[in-house]
C-alpha cells in the first residue's frame, strides 16, 4: 500500500495542468513583459545593496506560487472577467509607462499587477487568497522610489550616527559629528545610504517572512510581530557596523576600512542580524501565549 505525503508538493502532472494551452499563452505573454523588467531590475535595483535580495525573492517566490497553485487546484474557479480585466488594463498603463519614462517602480508595480490579475482570472479569489503569501512575498521585487527612499534613510542616517559617535566617544575615541559627516582623528566618514538601517530591513523583512512562512506556517499575526522586531534589529546592526567602520578608519586607515572590510562587515552583520531574528523566534515561541503561536 502506498500513501501520498501529507503536504502536496509539484509533480509533473501539476505542472503540466499549469502549462495548458489557455494557461500557456498567458504565461507566453507575461514572459514577453517580464523577461524586460527583469533585465532592467538586473541592471538598476539588483546591483545596489537594497535590491541584492531580489534575485532569491524571484527564484523562492516564484517556487513557492508554483507550489501553492499545485496545492490549491482544487480551488479552481475562474475569477470575474470584469475586474480581472480592469485590473489588467491598469497595470498594463503602470508598466507602459515606467517602461517609457525609465521609472523601474511603476514599470516593476504594473508587471507585478498585470501577473496578479491574471493569476486571478485563471484561479479566482479562493484560490488565490489560498496562495497569499507568496504572492504578497513577489511585491519585494518592486523597488521603492528614490524619492521614497531619501525621505525615509534622511532621519536613519542622522539617528544611526548619532549613536555610533555618542557610543564612541563614551569609549575614549577621539569622534565628532556634524550631521551625517563623522569626523576620526584626521578622517572624514560620510553614513552613506547603504549604512543607515534602511537596506537591512527591506534585505531582513524579506528573510524573515520567508523563515517565518517555511517554518511556522502563514499566521498573519505572528508574521507581523515577528518581523516588526526586524526594524530595530537591522537599525542596531548599522550603529555597529558604523562603529567598526570608525574603528577600522582610527587604527588602520582610510585604504583598509573603505576596502574589502567594508562590504565584509555590512555582510558579517547581516547573517548577525538574521540569528538575532531566529533568535527572538525562539523566545517569542517560549514567551507568548498559544493563541498567539502559530499551529
Amino acid at each position: 500500500m502506498t500513501t501520498e505525503a501529507a503536504r502536496p508538493g509539484v509533480n509533473a502532472v501539476q505542472i503540466r495542468t499549469l502549462l495548458e494551452p489557455g494557461n500557456l499563452a498567458l504565461l507566453v505573454g507575461l514572459g514577453a513583459l517580464t523577461i524586460p523588467t527583469i533585465l532592467s531590475l538586473g541592471e538598476q535595483s539588483w546591483t545596489t545593496e537594497l535590491g541584492a535580495h531580489g534575485p532569491i525573492v524571484l527564484a523562492v517566490g516564484a517556487w513557492l506560487l508554483v507550489r501553492g497553485l499545485a496545492a490549491a487546484k482544487p480551488l479552481f474557479a475562474p475569477g470575474s472577467l470584469a475586474l480581472s480585466g480592469l485590473a489588467l488594463l491598469v497595470s498594463l498603463a503602470f508598466y507602459i509607462f515606467g517602461r517609457a519614462f525609465d521609472f523601474i517602480t511603476f514599470e516593476a508595480a504594473g508587471l507585478y499587477g498585470a501577473g496578479v490579475a491574471v493569476l486571478y482570472s485563471r484561479v479566482g479569489l479562493k484560490a488565490l487568497a489560498n496562495t497569499w503569501f507568496p504572492v504578497a512575498y513577489l511585491a519585494f521585487l518592486i523597488p521603492p522610489p528614490h524619492s521614497f527612499m531619501d525621505r525615509v534613510t534622511a532621519p536613519l542616517k542622522q539617528f544611526v550616527s548619532w549613536a555610533a559617535m555618542n557610543i564612541l566617544s563614551a569609549a575614549g575615541v577621539p569622534v565628532g559629528r556634524e550631521g551625517v559627516t563623522i569626523y576620526v582623528g584626521s578622517y572624514r566618514l560620510l553614513v552613506e545610504d547603504a549604512c543607515s538601517g534602511m537596506n537591512s530591513i527591506v534585505g531582513l523583512v524579506a528573510v524573515s517572512l520567508l523563515y517565518i512562512y517555511l517554518l511556522r506556517g502563514s499566521n498573519l499575526r505572528y508574521s507581523a510581530l515577528l518581523t516588526a522586531t526586524t526594524i530595530p534589529i537591522a537599525i542596531l546592526g548599522n550603529i555597529i557596523r558604523i562603529m567598526t567602520l570608525i574603528l577600522l578608519t582610527y587604527f588602520g586607515g582610510d585604504e583598509l576600512a573603505q576596502g574589502f572590510l567594508h562590504m565584509t562587515a555590512g555582510l558579517f552583520l547581516f547573517a548577525v542580524d538574521l540569528i538575532l531574528v531566529f533568535m527572538v523566534d525562539r523566545l517569542l515561541m517560549q514567551i507568548l501565549p498559544k493563541s498567539w503561536r502559530p499551529a
